[in-house]
């Protein structure tokens, strides 16, 4: 058998895919804009279409300072947020002054079979203070297996630090997961774009 080696000038030669050959793509779903909202609730369009989801969670800001922001899921399609879940979270930090560093595992924050809002990140109110951050949520119609779970994202702590936050799990159910909804833990989510993409 041969290896085919390819260099800069033949990669940048490439226009199109060879056929059998396919990559993946996303297809945004719906877009929900927050303004002085309690809460963002997705209940439509998480089914069976794809085997992936990913919510874009994009410049949330909080109406009040040093809030937790988390999610909960449905399996009744957001009349109940109380899906059973076991996770873990970690993070990275450095301060605006460069004098405080760390990686951690924040055991505060994990989930073991716990109903309650996973949290993602904490954030301040200042008004150059936002979140943002990617979640994917896998194969959430199978009655077979359990539903997992990933976030990465980043925010600016209300200390003046960028915080690289982790976390990941699943939901533990069989039941297919149909709803998300988002909150911080006390006031309103003042400002945020939240994009729901299937991926193909």
């Amino acid at each position: 058998m041969s290896i085919n080696v390819c260099n800069d000038r033949s990669m940048a030669s490439i226009t199109s895919l060879p056929s059998g050959v396919s990559g993946s793509s996303l297809v945004l779903i719906s877009t929900t804009t927050a303004s002085s909202s309690s809460t963002i609730s997705i209940t439509s369009g998480i089914d069976s279409t794809y085997k992936e989801y990913i919510i874009k969670i994009i410049n949330v800001h909080p109406g009040t300072d040093n809030q937790d922001f988390s999610f909960n899921l449905s399996a009744d399609g957001g009349s109940n947020y109380n899906v059973t879940k076991t996770s873990t979270f970690f993070n990275a930090y450095h301060n605006e002054g460069g004098s405080d560093t760390s990686l951690n595992y924040v055991t505060g924050s994990d989930l073991a079979q716990g109903t309650g809002f996973q949290r993602l990140f904490g954030i301040g109110a200042d008004n150059d203070q936002n979140s943002c951050g990617t979640l994917h949520l896998f194969d959430p119609s199978n009655t077979t297996f359990v539903k997992h779970f990933i976030f990465v994202g980043n925010d600016g702590d209300p200390g003046d630090y960028s915080i690289n936050r982790f976390v990941a799990g699943y939901a533990n159910t069989t039941s297919a997961i149909n709803a998300i909804q988002f909150k911080f833990a006390s006031g309103n989510i003042d400002s945020g774009t939240f994009k729901l993409y299937g991926v193909v």
